[in-house]
């Protein structure tokens, strides 16, 4: 899932996830972003990961702009954001990703969380606001995944492996009821939807697009779909 300048013929494959009810504006969006791989572990592969620090950040940012327009300037809007990525990668980049990561916090009038793993996330979506009145009104994923779970840190601290996830196997964690009616919950990253999908609708009564197949994270755009017949499902 590298960042590619030249997908003109791969446009066709897209089918747009995006026609979901609009969230309804009284709740929270929640978008979670995954960290960058490194390029000690990628610099040699015929196809590496993650060339630009920022795949995933800026994605979420294109994202958040969409939401932030339809949703209005007080809506709450969350990321949850794996930090020890983006510390492990400044160093490779001699930047401050950290700045940067927190200046899109407050341009966007954002809370931002730092995660470490799953269970922050899950304990977030539980607990991060009263969920009684505060209903999860969306929640999107942007970073590296598997049909069966979100890789928060591949290719990181160990090559083309993880440390940091969220598993489908603690899906069943989720308190259902935390959901709005009509709330759109997406994963943006790789074949989601091959088995991620579908345990996360039969743990939270909630449908979860995912892609069938493979995606290509963009500099100027959403995520698009680039396999051969890959598509957007809802479980």
């Amino acid at each position: 899932m590298k960042r590619w300048l030249f997908l003109l013929p791969l446009l066709a494959l897209i089918a747009s996830p995006l026609h979901a009810a609009p969230a309804p504006s009284n709740g929270e969006y929640i978008i979670l972003v995954g960290g960058p791989s490194l390029m000690e572990w990628e610099k040699y592969k015929a196809q590496p990961h993650d060339h630009w620090w920022a795949n995933f950040v800026r994605a979420a940012r294109i994202r958040t702009e969409q939401v932030r327009d339809q949703l209005g300037p007080d809506a709450k809007i969350t990321w949850l954001v794996y930090k020890q990525g983006y510390i492990d990668r400044a160093a490779q980049e001699h930047q401050d990703l950290i700045g940067f990561i927190e200046s899109v916090h407050e341009k966007f009038n954002l809370k931002l969380v730092w995660i470490r793993n799953g269970d922050d996330v899950i304990n977030y979506l539980n607990e991060g606001e009263p969920r009684n009145t505060v209903k999860v009104t969306g929640f999107e994923y942007f970073g590296h995944s598997n049909k069966a779970c979100f890789m928060f840190d591949y290719s990181s601290n160990i090559d083309s492996s993880a440390k940091s996830w969220l598993h489908e196997k603690q899906l069943g964690n989720i308190h259902r009821g935390i959901f709005a009616k009509n709330a759109h919950i997406q994963s943006w990253g790789c074949h989601t939807g091959e088995s991620m999908s579908q345990k996360w609708r039969a743990a939270t009564g909630t449908h979860m697009i995912g892609a069938l197949g493979k995606t290509q994270f963009m500099m100027e755009e959403l995520p698009v779909l680039c396999s051969p017949g890959g598509k957007w499902v809802s479980d």
